[in-house]
């Protein structure tokens, strides 16, 4: 982690200070322009406390690396353009927006914005349903935004206090909760065709975490926010069980590792440990029940 004191800028230093951040971004403002920041950095996620005088941000440039800055406004209003919609922010609301593609941020009077800037896969959504969420807000004043909102202005107005792995886990836990959020007040927009949308986070959830031993229902539906019936209701609505697909899951990948030359010199037992398999005996059964041979013959036929 890595902390940084309130520092003050005028236009030229908060120049180079955004662009070393953010990477190439236009900043157009008054000669008396003057801004101030304070930063932590948590593993991949950075927060900054950021208040200023009037001016427009713009990046016309698009930016391979995927990025997502989620802007809370604490004071004062900004407009907020991409992906062809503008937002008005005020005190309470909260939009993303992404570095790949070109945006704009117009502040007309003093105002103060906690940026939460973070890699786009913390999010569990595809790059279609990320379109359709930019310059969209969710407000701490309805909705569930009510209970997310001011855990972000707390993070605000604590930012010297983040620091270590417990700041870090706290930090992912509000993001978390943030999804949850745009997946209630934007579920018609996120909709895409491929089943429900918590279906698909709990997918991409499992698919991250099938190294965790503990990877289970009730530690799925904690990561998202939702009882474990609510979780167990959208697997059966796609005729499946949560234990299931993780099991298959792990067997599936498993499988294509066992079948891989590149890894023949490694143990059975340690490639089973990467998917949170300690059990030999049961893996052996669970994988001969699976695809008719013991693990042992299966790789053998693929060596």
């Amino acid at each position: 982690m890595v902390s940084m004191t309130l520092q003050h800028y005028d236009l030229a230093g908060w120049r180079t200070a955004v662009n070393e951040h953010f990477g190439r971004i236009e900043i157009s403002a008054p000669a008396d322009f003057s801004a101030s920041m304070s930063v932590a950095r948590l593993g991949d996620v950075s927060l900054m406390d950021m208040s200023t005088t009037a001016h427009t941000v713009t990046r016309s440039a698009s930016d391979a690396d995927p990025f997502c800055k989620l802007s809370l406004q604490l004071e004062g209003t900004s407009t907020m353009t991409q992906d062809g919609r503008t937002c008005v922010l005020e005190p309470g609301d909260l939009a993303l927006y992404v570095t790949q593609r070109p945006y704009s941020l117009a502040y007309d009077s003093p105002q103060r914005t906690l940026v939460v800037y973070l890699p786009l896969s913390f999010l569990s959504f595809t790059p279609a349903q990320i379109s359709a969420l930019t310059a969209s807000p969710i407000t701490r004043h309805s909705g569930l935004g009510r209970v997310a909102i001011p855990m972000f202005e707390q993070l605000a107005a604590n930012i010297n206090l983040l620091d270590g792995a417990h700041a870090e886990a706290l930090v992912r836990s509000a993001i978390n909760m943030l999804i949850s959020v745009f997946s209630s007040e934007y579920a018609s927009e996120l909709a895409d065709g491929s089943g429900p949308l918590l279906f698909q986070q709990a997918k991409s959830y499992i698919e991250d975490n099938l190294s965790h031993p503990d990877l289970s229902p009730a530690t799925i539906a904690a990561a998202l926010y939702v009882s474990v019936r609510h979780l167990h209701a959208q697997f059966a609505s796609q005729g499946l069980t949560v234990s299931a697909y993780v099991r298959d899951r792990r067997l599936e990948r498993i499988r294509a590792d066992l079948a891989n030359p590149a890894l023949s010199s490694r143990s059975i037992t340690s490639v089973c440990a990467d998917y949170g398999i300690n059990d030999a005996s049961y893996f052996s059964r669970i994988f001969k029940n699976q695809y008719g041979h013991s693990p042992r013959e299966f790789r053998k036929l693929h060596a």
